[in-house]
């Protein structure tokens, strides 16, 4: 008697709740199988505005609509952004912001991940690396799901303090790090010599850095330099047109890179032209090189222009599209995937060095103010005195 009882309170449930949603449906004006989904969202909304133990506000409801429709994607680099966030978004590309400097994504773990710490940056002297994750902020956890939160928590006023706890996959360690916030105006070029060698660090591609790049490039060359280092380590990429101009004073006439969406269809290619760098290159990579890094990497592999030197890169050859929508908020959403000159797409992958080697873990830093210690820099010194 008990089991066909619950039968029936079975039923009984399901027909009141196939009623409840009949009801929603006639008194919202939805009468057809394709409103079903609207009809949820319409009942749900209501039925969380009555029953939410907590206040809740039209608009925070509406803009988790909007988030949850992208982040149904599971790509952790597509994301909707709020009119705040979507500013945010744009400053990143001018080259200053404020906070501790350091570029981090949504990682497959739904952890918020480190693509790389911005040079001379807090994040950056405090010896934050690629793929470090960031687990709390002021001592509260978030989640790649949160990384917009995190972010706000970590940016702030200069000379205040943001205490952050890390994990580290290589170690399997926890650490906490109390980080001063300062402004980060990112000059994208630094550029140096070594006696007849001469040195351009690229820390990220924003709207000057191609400019900037052909300004120090032609001081130097007119200081009669017989090689290159272009260092390209923890540069987490940014914009295509400057990492395709860079490439095009590097290498022979040919393609660059190319793009294509899932229909297979070519959105966008950039060529050099037949003028070219005419010394030996080296080129300085790691695992915090990412994106349009890459992209410049990948060219000179691919062209035999340069030797690539350090560590495996960090794999991303995806591209974003960012719009914004009339009331100022946006969408970046991936819409194509890159090739390198000879056609590989080396998402998830990266690239290899031609020579690897790694960093000393006591390390205070790389470039070339630390080049006494920077063993990867060393060795691209040699092999370009061995080439001149």
């Amino acid at each position: 008697m008990k089991k066909k009882f619950l039968k029936i309170l079975g039923v009984i449930a399901l027909i009141l709740v196939t009623n409840a949603v009949t009801a929603v449906s006639l008194i919202y004006g939805y009468s057809n199988s394709n409103s079903a989904t609207g009809v949820k969202v319409k009942y749900l909304e209501d039925f969380i505005k009555r029953n939410y133990l907590y206040e809740v506000k039209d608009e925070d409801l509406e803009v988790g609509k909007l988030k949850g429709m992208v982040s149904s994607l599971e790509d952790p680099y597509s994301e909707y952004y709020t009119k705040e966030e979507y500013k945010e978004l744009m400053e990143m590309t001018t080259g200053k912001f404020f906070g501790i400097g350091v570029v981090i994504t949504r990682g497959e773990d739904n952890l918020i991940t480190v693509i790389s710490p911005i040079k001379n940056s807090p994040a950056d002297k405090a010896g934050i690396r690629a793929n470090d994750k960031i687990i709390k902020v002021e001592g509260v956890e978030y989640t790649g799901e949160d990384i917009n939160d995190a972010t706000k928590v970590m940016k702030g006023k200069k000379g205040t303090e943001v205490t952050i706890t890390l994990y580290r996959p290589d170690t399997a360690k926890t650490r906490e790090i109390t980080l001063v916030r300062d402004e980060i105006s990112v000059e994208t070029i630094i550029s140096d010599r070594i006696d007849e060698v001469g040195y351009i660090g690229i820390t990220s591609f924003d709207e000057n850095t191609a400019e900037d790049f052909n300004e120090a490039l032609d001081e130097l060359l007119s200081e009669n330099i017989k090689s290159l280092v272009l260092d390209l380590r923890g540069n987490p990429g940014g914009i295509v047109d400057a990492a395709a101009e860079i490439s095009d004073r590097i290498l022979p006439e040919g393609m660059i890179v190319y793009a294509e969406n899932r229909a297979k269809k070519r959105v966008f290619e950039f060529k050099s032209d037949e003028d070219h760098l005419e010394i030996p290159l080296a080129v300085l990579v790691n695992e915090g090189s990412a994106s349009a890094s890459e992209i410049v990497a990948g060219a000179i592999r691919d062209y035999k222009a340069g030797t690539i030197i350090g560590q495996k890169t960090f794999g991303k050859g995806i591209v974003q599209t960012a719009r914004m929508f009339p009331s100022g908020d946006g969408i970046k959403l991936t819409t194509s995937e890159y090739f390198t000159p000879k056609g590989e797409n080396i998402h998830k992958k990266g690239i290899e060095p031609d020579i690897e080697i790694e960093l000393p873990d006591d390390i205070e830093g790389i470039g070339i103010e630390y080049k006494d210690t920077d063993t990867q820099l060393q060795r691209a010194i040699e092999v370009l005195k061995e080439k001149s």
